[in-house]
């Protein structure tokens, strides 16, 4: 229950829905079971001719209740004062209008429930994606995709309708039963009495049919986030998937999946589905005997104040009664569910990120004068990435950071827009520690361009555009001739407003490459991080986005990774880092004299090329 009202607080706030709804919902049941109540005066009417005269039915009492006594008497007193056509109107337009005042706050009962069930799906689906957003870099590395996606979408669409239902159950249909067994309290309370024995049974029946709903819908949740998974991976590596012949591979393992998760589904399904039949076979089990018990004792005499009148309204109020029974049985079975959506849900939202801004972090305005790594380590897990590297990078300079790979470049450049913090050592912009400083002002001094060209299935202006969503098409355009972009864009189908689709595939590797440097360019920041900007490029491409990246390193700071030397060799300082420590520090010229690793690694590529 603790994760049912956690997931409930989301409703929040709750009063502007749950105070309407339970007034309507109060309305629609009184009026349902006024209807009830009137079918014992309507038979009564019907058969007036067959009963004793209106005198003699004085002082009787159904039972202390007394409510179908004083419907008697009125009715009586109508048709003797009226007559039996113009009562049987007057009870007939009772009925109608009890009836569509019944349906009448059934439906704005309903609607606002299911504004609380949009309102609580907006809060739970914005709180998690947020949580989602916030978490630190290192999380997606460690978590599937698949996962994560089965979380914000399958897993909090149950939760909604589970929590919902439920709160719809729990008050509705309780104070409907509470109406009925009043109801059929005022015919008779030994029938009463007698039929409410069933209750308790079928309770226990029911609530071992759903005991194992819960460990089964955990299974299925986790089955589901495995499929996306695997979705996910085949739509983004179809190409490698064609090319390497692994079409009917990569269809057997998610169907092997899929064969999993239907199995499940489908017992679920059986096991909650036999939660109703079973309910209802009951029901007209207990109907059976009540007609049983009932009318032996009106035949008997046993109990002179039951009617036939009453006690048919009695059995068509009671054939009523098991419908709550079942909507409170069928809300058990299917909460089981919901609670384990929920857990998966609070889990991910209860994952907190490693990386957040003290109370009292600073903005950080503008670059200034040097960016500076003392003695900063780093590692995943027990894995040590970086050890003890102390580097410092001058505004203005251009600072290239080459090496075998797997020694801890692309780490180290991480660390720079603080996508993960050091486990020692500190990182000082403009003599202030980043712990000290707000992230966002930190990542907003930096414009990165990385290997992997990422782009947003939308246009190419707003895709350029992303770094400054206010930008007119002047500046998107002087950034996109910057990045050598602006000729091939125009020549595209529809100019800047093309779609790149999805991941950019519509678009070759170069031209993803250069739309990314014009990004950065629009962004317009003092420093520049460039992760292997031209490694997946062809000579040509490359070129290109050569040119474009001197262009946009001009009067900036810069920090590059390079596969290619030469491409760096005008650098002001060149470190060269192995297994996470710097090796080398020096310009080109200095760092050849020394005859080190550098000196190898040139050598390497030159006797390559």
């Amino acid at each position: 229950m603790k994760i049912y009202f956690r997931l409930l607080s989301f409703a929040k706030p709750i009063e502007k829905f749950a105070i309407p709804y339970v007034i309507a919902t109060l309305l629609a049941i009184f009026f349902n079971t006024f209807n009830f109540a009137l079918m014992s005066p309507l038979l009564e009417t019907l058969f007036y001719k067959d009963k004793a005269p209106a005198s003699s039915l004085k002082g009787e009492v159904a039972s202390s209740f007394d409510i179908l006594a004083k419907f008697r008497t009125y009715i009586e007193h109508s048709i003797n004062t009226n007559g039996e056509i113009k009562t049987l109107y007057l009870i007939c337009g009772v009925i109608l209008v009890s009836v569509l005042l019944s349906n009448f706050f059934r439906y704005f009962s309903q609607r606002f429930m299911e504004d609380l069930r949009v309102h609580t799906l907006l809060n739970l689906r914005k709180t998690v994606f947020n949580n989602v957003m916030d978490l630190h870099i290192g999380y997606f590395n460690n978590e599937r995709k698949g996962d994560i996606i089965s979380k914000v979408a399958s897993d909090v669409q149950v939760v909604q309708f589970t929590v919902t239902n439920t709160l719809q159950v729990v008050f509705k249909e309780p104070v409907q039963l509470l109406f009925y067994i009043a109801f059929l309290l005022s015919i008779s309370v030994k029938l009463t009495v007698f039929s409410l024995l069933v209750i308790p049974i079928s309770g226990f029946i029911i609530s071992k049919i759903v005991k194992r709903l819960k460990r089964q819908a955990t299974q299925a949740q986790e089955s589901f986030a495995k499929m996306i998974g695997f979705l996910d991976e085949a739509l983004g590596g179809i190409k490698i998937i064609k090319a390497f012949n692994a079409t009917q591979r990569i269809k057997d393992k998610f169907h092997q999946e899929n064969i999993f998760y239907s199995d499940l589904t489908r017992k679920m399904v059986r096991r909650q589905q036999s939660a109703s039949p079973v309910s209802q076979s009951l029901g007209v089990l207990v109907v059976v005997t009540i007609v049983i018990y009932g009318g032996s004792l009106i035949i008997n005499g046993e109990d002179g104040a039951l009617k036939p009148a009453d006690f048919i309204a009695y059995i068509l109020a009671f054939s009523q009664v098991m419908q709550p029974i079942k909507a409170l049985t069928d809300s058990f079975s299917g909460i089981h569910s919901g609670i384990s959506s929920g857990e998966r849900v609070l889990d991910l939202i209860d994952t907190k990120p490693e990386l957040v801004n003290n109370h009292n972090a600073q903005a950080l305005d503008g670059f200034k004068d040097a960016l500076v790594f003392e003695n900063v380590s780093f590692s995943y897990g027990d894995k040590e990435i970086l050890k003890n590297i102390s580097m410092e990078v001058r505004k203005g300079q251009t600072v290239a950071l080459v090496g075998p790979s797997g020694g801890g470049k692309s780490t180290l450049m991480d660390l720079i827009p603080r996508f993960h913090d050091p486990k020692s050592g500190t990182i000082l912009i403009d003599g202030h520690p980043y712990t000290e400083l707000n992230t966002d002002s930190i990542r907003s001094q930096m414009g990165i361009v990385n290997q992997e060209s990422i782009l947003f299935n939308d246009s190419i202006f707003n895709n350029i555009a992303f770094a400054k969503p206010d930008a007119t098409e002047e500046e998107v355009m002087a950034a996109a001739k910057i990045a050598n972009a602006h000729e091939f864009i125009l020549s595209t189908e529809h100019g800047y407003q093309t779609s790149v689709g999805d991941r950019g595939n519509k678009l070759s590797g170069g031209q993803k490459q250069r739309i990314c440097i014009a990004r950065a360019v629009l962004a317009n920041p003092p420093i520049m991080l460039l992760d292997e900007a031209t490694s997946a490029l062809d000579t040509e491409s490359e070129k290109l986005v050569q040119d474009a990246l001197n262009h946009l390193m001009q009067n900036r700071t810069s920090i590059i990774i390079a596969h290619r030397l030469s491409t760096i060799q005008h650098a002001d300082t060149i470190i060269v880092i192995d297994n996470g420590q710097v090796i080398e520090t020096g310009n080109h010229a200095e760092l050849i004299r020394k005859n080190g690793l550098y000196k190898k690694l040139i050598d390497m590529q030159s006797f390559t090329e």
